[in-house]
């Protein structure tokens, strides 16, 4: 899929939550678009119970999202370290960021520009492969210590594979860490304004680098007026690495599990007249990963590259709930494989005209057959 054609202004990015925004408002107080084939219409997110039916199942996100950002050090030079995923061997990836003069952190294009420590200071980078940057040490807080081992992929050097040393991993994000948040943002909020409503705790303190965000809008109250409703709902889990991907960078691999209790609940309302929406794009990443060529969902838990593209399609899901994404984002390979690519043009060009808001504090689309 090309880049949309359709261009975000800068105001459209949704600076806090709804509920700072427009104090009276629940996160439910967000707008809810949906397209219907090329088809739009407009609501608040709190009538989505009146726009599914008896039958229906929501497939949701239970991974909770980390304190994942660390400010650390390589040699002089102010580091923002994001830790993105666990790997089986114990390192994590990382991302190594800059933090800017408002307090948020900015991408950078490429890391290979950090300021070298001093010689005499034992820090900095040891080697020239794969842009020097193996070995690169960084303090973390509490005489942690963090070394960049080996790029995460080929595709570049954004995420690295590091290990930590002096400390647990989950212990320094919970002593130290905060979430992870962009230049857009205004301020750096609490994790409870990260956690969504389905979020449960993991007992090896595992979980998302970033918020699985389309589940945000949901509330106590919602949710127990889709059930009263008869929708049903599926819990999977799928752990979030970093989601600043790129221009046209594809998601990298996941942990995923979905039981056996989901995967029943999905063959089931599949074989009958129910419609499975998937609430975000990590849980259609989850589900389509535990799903065989001829559709049928099995239990299955561990890592998943997949990428699902028009080419590919989709197996399982027949829906769509999701926030609005980049145009350049290489998500929207997966609404165009769910939707069409005439409906993901026709539902932005909507979005832009409408005003609705953009990123993790901003407004939903709904995909619907």
């Amino acid at each position: 899929m090309s880049s949309l054609a359709v261009r975000v202004p800068q105001e459209l990015s949704a600076r806090v939550p709804v509920e700072q925004r427009e104090p009276g408002l629940d996160r439910d107080g967000v707008r809810l678009l949906v397209s219907r084939g090329t088809e739009v219409s407009h609501h608040g997110f709190a009538e989505l119970p009146g726009l599914l039916r008896a039958g229906d199942l929501l497939v949701v996100n239970t991974s909770p999202t980390l304190a994942a950002a660390v400010d650390g050090r390589v040699g002089h030079a102010r580091v923002v370290v994001h830790f993105s995923t666990r790997g089986d061997d114990g390192r994590w990836a990382v991302e190594l960021r800059e933090p800017d003069g408002r307090g948020t952190t900015r991408a950078r294009a490429e890391v290979t520009g950090l300021p070298r420590a001093r010689a005499e200071e034992g820090e900095g980078v040891r080697g020239r492969g794969c842009g020097g940057l193996a070995g690169t040490r960084v303090r973390l807080p509490g005489g942690a210590r963090l070394v960049l081992e080996e790029p995460l992929s080929a595709r570049g050097e954004r995420l690295w594979w590091a290990r930590v040393a002096g400390v647990e991993v989950p212990a320094l994000l919970r002593a130290h860490g905060r979430p992870i948040r962009y230049s857009y943002t205004e301020r750096d909020q609490p994790l409870s304004v990260y956690q969504t409503v389905f979020a449960l705790p993991s007992g090896d303190g595992t979980g998302s680098a970033e918020m699985p965000s389309a589940a945000r809008p949901f509330t106590a109250r919602l949710v127990a007026e889709l059930v009263s409703r008869g929708v049903q709902f599926a819990p999977v889990t799928l752990h979030t690495g970093v989601a600043s991907a790129e221009s046209h960078e594809p998601p990298y691999p996941e942990r995923y599990a979905v039981p056996e209790a989901s995967a029943r609940l999905i063959n089931t309302v599949r074989a009958g007249d129910g419609r499975v929406v998937a609430v975000g794009t990590t849980a259609v990443r989850a589900v389509e990963s535990a799903a065989g060529p001829d559709g049928v969902v099995r239990a299955r838990a561990g890592w998943t590259g997949l990428v699902v593209t028009p080419e590919r399609g989709v197996r399982v899901v027949q829906g769509l709930l999701t926030g609005l994404h980049e145009p350049e984002a290489s998500h929207l390979l997966m609404l165009e494989a769910v939707a069409g690519r005439a409906a993901i043009d026709r539902g932005y060009e909507a979005a832009v005209r409408g005003r609705y808001l953009w990123h993790e504090f901003g407004d939903v689309h709904l995909l619907l057959p």
